[in-house]
């Protein structure tokens, strides 16, 4: 383990949960590097649909509580 890395270790001791959260969020926000343009506009076209099917009340909208409610159900 290089040296820049035992130090990296040591000093996440001394980080808030909150900016321990956000390292972890830049590190695998690295990873990604290699982004797949065919991946994004896939999800940006499924995102459209969706909204529209949203808008034209081709389906309703489920609250987060509603959603909670039932995933506790099948717990």
């Amino acid at each position: 383990m290089s040296d820049k890395m035992k130090q990296v270790l040591e000093n996440i001791k001394t980080l808030t949960a909150h900016e321990k959260a956000t390292l972890a969020h830049c590190l695998i926000a690295s990873l990604d590097k290699a982004n797949d343009a065919d991946v994004e506009e896939a999800w940006a076209r499924t995102a459209e649909a969706r909204f529209a099917q949203l808008q034209s009340g081709a389906v309703q909208a489920v609250s987060w509580e509603k959603i909670k409610l039932g995933l506790k159900r099948k717990a």
